[in-house]
Parts: structure tokens; sequence; C-alpha cells
């Protein structure tokens, strides 16, 4: 198919792939891809769209580039090794080798979204070193920043999902789900609908039922407004995660990296800005609690910084923080 052929939902997407994905090669000095595959509409067509580039001869940057899939099976449903495999077969019948990778949810206290997503990650990180990529779209950046602003998380939720996030890629960020969807009927792929987004259990479920609510409201541009907060944000929540990352008592690490060191010094907390300290603190209780860290845990550990008068330890999730010698220490949980 020439790509005068394609039809406007192919097209766009085979754009923002060749966009993306070129820069992130070149960003990173990593030439492989391996697509994250779930059998939704989103990563088939971002399946397809790689199949398709990748066999133009000339007619694309990315053609002949190595791309593979993997399939992770959460084995949270009924049934959900009979969906990996028709979509690890779909993927074959492109001509991209696809594996299908079983997994086991540990919820460990962040709930079972976030542990199917750390779950599905690290299986998608494992092997030979490639870009991973991930199919959300616009429609996702939106919830995500909807999500973020509920709960009150500050700047960096409201950036939302970042287009590459060291390996991490996500080509389709400003294309809406219709277009996945759109070309997966013109590509003649078969999406499985995952019934958990129509179960008001959970909490993307709801987020898109509101979301159907305040365009009828608000108007049909407000995924697009959402989106483009994100991007504001995340440029301003990027610069100030590097100035707290240049104060040495924090990194940012890559998912999976080892935590930093379980104390920090008062004295060097004391003379940052608040908004910096704030973000230092943020990201060294992040490292035990992840996203059930809040605002309000961080006020109460950064008074013990800026307002020290023999205050007890604070609970925080994964942990204990308490001050001893002129250091926060970062402990265990009691029992």
């Amino acid at each position: 198919m020439a790509r005068r052929a394609l039809t406007p939902s192919c097209l766009a997407l085979v754009q923002c792939l060749e966009t993306a994905v070129p820069q992130a090669m070149v960003a990173t000095g990593i030439h492989r891809c391996r697509v994250g595959l779930s059998g939704g509409a989103d990563s088939l067509a971002l399946m397809a769209a790689c199949a398709w580039v990748r066999d133009r001869r000339r007619a694309s940057p990315l053609a002949g580039f190595q791309v593979s899939a993997r399939v992770v099976d959460h084995r949270l449903q009924p049934g959900s090794d009979t969906v990996a495999a028709q979509a690890a077969r779909q993927a074959e019948s492109h001509g991209i080798d696809a594996e299908v990778v079983a997994v086991d949810v540990d919820c460990g206290g962040i709930g079972v979204e976030a542990a199917a997503r750390d779950a599905r990650h690290a299986a998608l990180r494992e092997g030979p070193e490639a870009l991973i990529l991930l199919a959300h779209t616009l429609d996702d950046q939106a919830e995500t920043v909807l999500l973020g602003l509920a709960r009150g998380s500050g700047a960096r939720s409201l950036a939302g999902m970042a287009p590459r996030r060291d390996r991490l890629v996500r080509p389709f960020l400003t294309v809406r789900r219709t277009d996945t969807e759109q070309a997966c009927r013109d590509w003649n792929l078969t999406w499985w609908t995952d019934p958990t987004n129509d179960d008001p259990a959970y909490t993307r479920s709801r987020l898109r039922r509101a979301m159907g609510l305040l365009e009828q409201s608000l108007g049909p541009a407000l995924r697009e407004n959402l989106a483009r907060t994100a991007d504001l944000c995340r440029a301003d929540a990027d610069f100030l995660d590097q100035l707290a990352g240049a104060t040495g008592l924090v990194t940012f690490p890559a998912p999976g990296a080892p935590p930093t060191d379980d104390q920090l010094p008062t004295q060097d907390l004391a003379a940052l800005p608040g908004p910096i300290r704030h973000r230092v603190l943020l990201a060294w209780l992040r490292e035990i609690g992840r996203e059930a860290v809040t605002r309000e845990h961080v006020l109460a550990v950064d008074s013990l910084v800026t307002d020290w008068h023999g205050q007890k330890s604070i609970t925080v999730p994964g942990g204990q923080i308490a001050r001893e010698n002129g250091m926060l220490r970062r402990g265990a949980a009691t029992p």
C-alpha cells in the first residue's frame, strides 16, 4: 500500500510513529523496538503501523527497522490467555514476531491497576535492550490529567504521560482513540475490549464516564485542552525536577533503579526553597510509597525539617520517617 493509499486514520498513526521513534533512536542510541501489545485497538493499531513503516523500502525513515511485539498476560481475568494468544497471532500475520509473557500481579497495597502496570512494564523491559513502544492516546492523556487534578497531586501529575521517558516511547499521544479504532478497521484487525473499561469498580472506568459528561457541559475540545495542559505542565515539572536532582540529595531514577539513601540531612533540606525541598521529599518518599504518597505526607515530613520540636516519627505509605541527630531517617512501617 502506497502512502497515498493510506486512510486518514492510518496515515495519522504512521506520521506520529515516523516522528517519535526516529527521535527516540537518536536520543537513546537504541535501534530495536518492542511493541507492548494488549489486543486492544490502540496497541494493535500501533503494531500494524510499525509493520507498515518497516515494509516501506524508501518511503519511510523507519523502513526495515527491527520491531517485535510482546503480549503481557496479567492473568487477572478468565480467558486472558486466549486474548493474549489472539493478539500475538495478529502480530505474526503482519510479519512481526510476537511472544506472550504471563506475569503475577502483586498488589502489595498499591492497588490492582498500579500493580498490573508495574508488572507489565517490568515484563516489557526484559530481554535485549529495546525501545518500548506504548499505544497511549490523547484520550488516555486527558484522563490521566483529569485524574491528577482530582487527586490534587500537583504539577507532575498534571504533566500526564511523557512522549518519551528513558526507553518508553508513546507515539500516539496526539491522536484520538477513535483514530486507532478506525485504523484497526482499515487494516482488518479485530480488537478486544477490556470489560473493566465499563466496570465502575475501576477508577479509569468512572473517569471515562465523567469525561463524557464534562464534554457535554464544557465542549468537545476538553480532551485536547487537557492534553495541552499536560504539555505545559510537563515542561515546568521537568525543570523543577532538574533543580531538585541538582541538589544531590535524591535522584530521579529510571523505573527499576535502586532507591537512594534511607537518610537525608535536615540542614541541607532546610536551606532549599520550599518548592524544591518538597520535590526532594516527594521523590524520596515515593521510593517506598509510590503513588500512595500525597502532599499531606510531604508536608508532614517537611515539618520535621522546618518546624522541629521533638515530634515522634511520622507514618507514610511504605514506612516511617523520623528525625534523629540532624537526619531524616526512613524506616520500615510499624507492624
